[in-house]
């Protein structure tokens, strides 16, 4: 019994701290997308490209709230 309450514990406490790192990501990310989306560089090209990386954070960080708040509940 312990060991598997010392599994979940640690389980748990890596989950958590990649989702903080996802969140973080999706921060910079959409940052960087706003402040160039106004600038010469940008093109559709790139465009594309921040939008493969910024969607799958963004169904994480829904995939995040959505749990918290059914913990919660």
């Amino acid at each position: 019994m312990g060991t598997t309450s010392t599994i979940t514990m640690f389980s748990t406490i890596g989950v958590a701290e990649i989702g903080v790192a996802a969140v973080i990501c999706l921060i910079i990310l959409l940052s960087a997308s706003e402040i160039l989306s106004v600038s010469k560089l940008w093109n559709e090209r790139l465009s594309t490209s921040f939008n493969l990386a910024i969607w799958p954070l963004v169904v994480t960080f829904v995939a995040i709230v959505f749990f918290r708040v059914t913990e919660i509940l």
